[in-house]
């Protein structure tokens, strides 16, 4: 019975922070305007086009000096970029960076850290997805420790956070987004309590970006 009980107890632990971290993504948006910041990033991920497009338009009020898309498709074309990103060309060729070696969000920090050090920047704008936000944010935390990073969450059209668990697809994609949030923040934690010495260096200097 103690078993019951504690299982019990551990998945009413796990369901009020469900709904705890679906409120917190519910309330993100729309987000204020953020502060300007030495660059800016888009994550690419589900409802990429208007991530990007929400990035382009800090950019172009003078939010950021230049903007990184980060994670876009090998297969895409600059070209394809701006299109979905509906920018004005002229600050498109000039100031929009694109990094394609970013596969998921681990890949995603690791990228923009590194396209932050070859610019000498040290404070970004981050514009991802509203319920990406918070794991997006531990990632970059653990590879820009130092850095300013500044979330401004965009509502997209893959989840309605506030009537997440009307659709399957809603509460599926909430539930994965908060157990990966769980196991990062689980992460954090234990490296937290480890030895502060043992730690490498997060990024490579050599950025890996590309503007091709």
């Amino acid at each position: 019975m103690k078993g019951l009980a504690l299982i019990l107890l551990v998945g009413v632990i796990w369901a009020a922070g469900l709904i705890a971290f679906a409120d917190r993504v519910d309330r993100s948006t729309p987000a204020p305007l953020p502060d300007k910041a030495d660059g800016l990033v888009a994550l690419t991920g589900a409802g990429s086009n208007e991530r990007i497009e929400a990035g382009v338009e800090l950019l172009e009020a003078g939010k950021a000096k230049r903007m990184l898309v980060s994670g876009v498709n090998p297969e895409a074309s600059r070209e394809d970029i701006r299109t979905v990103s509906k920018a004005v060309r002229k600050i498109y060729d000039c100031c929009v960076d694109l990094g394609f070696t970013a596969a998921d969000t681990v890949g995603n920090a690791r990228e923009t850290a590194e396209w932050a050090a070859a610019m000498r920047y040290d404070s970004l704008i981050v514009v991802t997805a509203d319920y990406h936000m918070p794991r997006a944010m531990l990632e970059l935390r653990s590879t820009l420790p130092a850095a300013k990073l500044e979330p401004y969450p965009v509502a997209t059209s893959v989840i309605n956070a506030h009537y997440w668990w009307r659709t399957g697809r809603g509460a599926r994609l909430m539930i994965m987004e908060y157990s990966k949030y769980l196991a990062i923040l689980g992460r954090e934690i234990v490296r937290g309590m480890g030895p502060k010495d043992a730690a490498g260096p997060a990024v490579s200097p050599t950025p890996s970006t590309s503007k091709g």
